[in-house]
């Protein structure tokens, strides 16, 4: 009698926030661990790969990264209908970027109700926030106090993660998408290796999606 292969099962991560608060940046350094200084909009990108977690079961992975720069709000709304977590991303040294993930989670509740919560808000360019030592202990301060408002925010009031992070050095990335697998139920996530790309945008739509497979392994 053949052996039955469980199924992998599929999730998706959609990586919303403002733009230039680096959510492309920090997909990349986590597929590719590689950080690109240079910003480019983008439209919409799908990041494929399949993954093992420690009980031995598959998860195809798909990473979402949605645009900051453009208004899509039909392309959005798809988005939030059809994904499992929510990563909003802000800037940790620009604290107004913040607002749009406020009105992000707020859109998110509206598509998928009020109890909705696998959501993981991310502080990215800490080290950012962290040079600011040194220039006046004014700022400095006025920093630490909107790190441990947020945080008392998001965990305590929206029942979401927060991860403090840095695309540029690496800095709690994994623990970005740790973060967003537990909150989508995937048993003991523990990402290591990486992925490749589909990549959707306007110049794009009208041909058929270009796929590539690869894997990861979740030790």
């Amino acid at each position: 009698m053949p052996v039955s292969v469980q199924e992998a099962r599929t999730v998706r991560l959609v990586i919303l926030g403002a733009a230039r608060v680096g959510k492309t940046a920090l997909i990349r350094r986590f597929l590719h661990d590689h950080f690109e200084p240079r910003h480019t909009c983008t439209v919409e990108e799908l990041h494929l790969l399949e993954c093992g977690t420690e009980s031995g079961a598959r998860v195809r992975l798909q990473i979402l990264d949605t645009s900051g720069s453009y208004s899509f709000p039909a392309m959005r709304a798809l988005s939030i209908r059809g994904g499992d977590a929510f990563a909003l991303v802000y800037s940790a040294d620009e604290p107004d970027t913040l607002t749009e993930v406020r009105r992000l989670r707020q859109e998110i509740l509206e598509v998928r109700g009020e109890r909705f919560t696998p959501l993981t808000v991310v502080a990215n360019k800490a080290d950012l926030k962290e040079s600011a030592h040194g220039v006046t202990s004014l700022v400095e301060e006025d920093l630490k106090e909107s790190a441990r408002g947020v945080t008392s925010l998001v965990e305590e009031e929206w029942s979401a993660g927060f991860v403090e992070a840095s695309a540029r050095t690496g800095e709690n990335v994994l623990a970005v998408f740790r973060d967003l697998l537990s909150r989508a139920d995937v048993p003991s996530p523990a990402l290591q290796r990486r992925g490749d790309t589909v990549r959707k945008d306007s110049a794009q739509r009208k041909k058929p999606p270009f796929k590539k497979s690869n894997s990861c392994s979740i030790s």
